[in-house]
């Protein structure tokens, strides 16, 4: 399913192999910004997207790893959609990058937005989210095996929650659906900090989300997690309650799910037309990001799965993820014809 162009950045990518690899840190000293650089949020502020977009700010700063200054805007319109065609309208402009997650490449599937993820450079992944299946603290279902046993007898009843329709959020909820046979009453929030609100107020029976944003209802005993959707339980072993930490969340094919694993990325995107020097320049300025005591506490305190992908690894990871999904998208009737 990849166009011309998606085709020419793969074999592209795949040429240079470990050559690339060893050569990516001598091309990016051959060029650096010569202005302010931007740092466009797909999201709104506050969001999981803002947040890592100002934590890379405040790493660049800190550390001294670029000569000029950075600003941080926000173009959440559209789900991100207007982030990213503010990049392809910025073709060539190297002093700009987008920071997103797996809407780049999605939202182009379910709506005429005026541009294609292989209109922009991808740079890197610099993290990922697990996504856990949360109940509120009291529900009758001890599990995610008891829970699926009453989602399978009581389908129209359960009601999940999430952020946004057509989103991540939804997505996992269709692939549950698939696992009773059914499909699933999905309320969509503004939020998925107010999707874990309305499950502690016990108005949905489930949400769909990563860690950080129902982190302070678990705390607070008001929602407790079922499972993690990952091929491995987290490895964050330190107590986020008084008797839990994510690394006692069970997975969720291990509970009878059968969900390998569902995660997003969170991506950063040049505008197109960039030279290969360009490029290698912010993909060696956000590994360095990576490596700040900063940023790990960040990785930690928000338990992300700890992944840096660049050049041909994240552009199969894109095909890949884009590949599984359509199939999926076409059975709910979202598939943009």
């Amino acid at each position: 399913m990849r166009n011309a162009y998606a085709r020419h950045i793969s074999s592209l990518l795949a040429a240079c192999g470990l050559l690339c690899a060893t050569a990516l840190p001598a091309l990016a000293d051959t060029w650096k910004p010569e202005k302010n650089v931007e740092i466009v949020v797909a999201g709104g502020p506050g969001g999981g997207t803002d947040q890592l977009a100002r934590l890379i700010q405040q790493a660049i700063s800190q550390h001294h790893l670029l000569d000029v200054n950075t600003v941080v805007l926000n173009k959440g319109g559209g789900n991100g959609a207007e982030a990213f065609l503010d990049m392809k309208l910025a073709q060539g402009d190297a002093h700009k990058l987008v920071i997103g997650t797996n809407n780049v490449y999605l939202l182009p599937l379910v709506a005429k937005l005026g541009y294609q993820w292989t209109d922009l450079t991808p740079v890197a992944a610099v993290a990922e989210d697990d996504f856990i299946l949360w109940t509120y603290q009291d529900a009758p279902w001890g599990d995610a095996a008891a829970f699926k046993e009453a989602l399978a007898s009581n389908t129209g009843k359960m009601r999940f929650g999430g952020s946004q329709s057509k989103d991540v959020d939804q997505t996992l909820a269709l692939l549950i659906g698939q696992q009773v046979g059914s499909k699933l009453t999905y309320i969509p929030f503004k939020s998925g900090s107010e999707a874990s609100i309305q499950l502690a107020g016990k108005h949905i029976a489930a949400n769909l989300n990563n860690p950080a944003e129902s982190l302070s209802q678990w705390r607070g005993g008001q929602v407790r997690p079922l499972c993690v959707f990952s091929r491995e339980r987290m490895i964050y072993r330190d107590k986020v309650t008084a008797e839990q930490s994510w690394a006692d969340i069970p997975t969720c094919h291990e509970q009878g799910l059968a969900i390998e694993q569902y995660r997003f990325p969170r991506t950063v995107f040049l505008p197109g037309a960039i030279s290969d020097e360009q490029r290698a320049f912010y993909v060696e300025l956000l590994r360095k990001v990576s490596q700040t005591p900063e940023f790990k506490a960040y990785i930690e305190r928000s338990a992300l799965a700890p992944t840096f992908l660049e050049g041909q690894a994240l552009v199969s990871y894109i095909e890949q993820d884009r590949e599984r999904v359509m199939p999926l998208f076409k059975d709910a009737g979202w598939l943009r014809q």
